[in-house]
């Protein structure tokens, strides 16, 4: 095939696709299947036991994972204390998938509930230290409507405050 007949984002893939760094990223693809429902696409086994590279698939989108390597400086969140990194999956039945995460062995990090968006979400944390969102979205809000949402807890809060 001729450079010009390569598609340059891969069949399958999107233009942004995370890439989990996790220990024991081959017990973390179990965990997504039981939890989130993940279908295995690739694995390529590494030394000791690791994983070079492996892919899953979580509704439409793909989900690539590598073990860490301390020696090449790849390190998953446990390691660093943490992630700033939260991923979002949005799904038909929020509460249903929260649940089945939860029952899976993840750790409940904001309960699940309907918010001023528009969504019923909540947020979780795997047992590799990977922060997720689950959401639902159960109805449209305006700019406007989410605007003046926010300003409720927050003038709730200053009037707390000062009292």
């Amino acid at each position: 095939m001729t450079q010009a007949q390569v598609k340059p984002v891969p069949e399958g893939m999107h233009t942004v696709a995370p890439h989990l760094v996790c220990d024991g990223a081959a017990d973390a693809i179990e965990f997504y299947k039981k939890a989130f429902g993940a279908v295995e696409i690739d694995r390529l086994p590494g030394p000791q036991d690791k994983l070079m590279h492996a892919m899953i698939r979580i509704g439409d989108s793909p989900i690539m994972l590598v073990d860490e390597f301390p020696e090449w400086g790849s390190f998953g969140p446990k390691a660093l204390k943490g992630s700033p990194v939260t991923i979002h999956l949005y799904v038909e039945n929020a509460d249903a998938l929260f649940q089945r995460a939860v029952d899976a062995g993840a750790k409940v990090v904001m309960a699940i509930d309907e918010t001023f968006w528009g969504d019923r979400y909540g947020r979780l944390e795997d047992p590799f230290g990977h922060q997720w969102s689950v959401a639902t979205h159960v109805r449209d809000v305006t700019p406007e409507e989410i605007m003046q949402a926010m300003q409720q807890p927050m003038t709730q809060m200053c009037t707390d405050a000062t009292a």
